[in-house]
């Protein structure tokens, strides 16, 4: 499966019991940032995706961008600076 999301727009890795994947959420719908969110748990291949991104980790929330990027536990301001056009 590919996971690269649409220019201006995020795919999440997450967990249902993830405080900061809730969080992260919270504040992308805050400030009208689309994302796709896959649950490690439940879609068959992703925990071993996200474990390459992160040094063999599953560490959620892990956020894959549209130049193909990812970043690990990111902050909004993080994520606005990845998404914003280029100048």
């Amino acid at each position: 499966m590919n996971f690269v999301p649409e220019t201006g727009t995020i795919t999440m890795f997450t967990t249902t019991w993830c405080g900061y994947c809730s969080r992260l959420k919270t504040q992308l719908d805050k400030n009208g940032i689309g994302y796709t969110e896959v649950n490690i748990e439940e879609v068959e291949g992703t925990p071993e995706l996200v474990m390459s991104l992160n040094g063999g980790n599953q560490t959620v929330p892990t956020v894959l961008f549209p130049d193909g990027s990812a970043a690990t536990n990111p902050s909004l301001a993080q994520v606005q600076a990845k998404l914003a056009p280029a100048a």
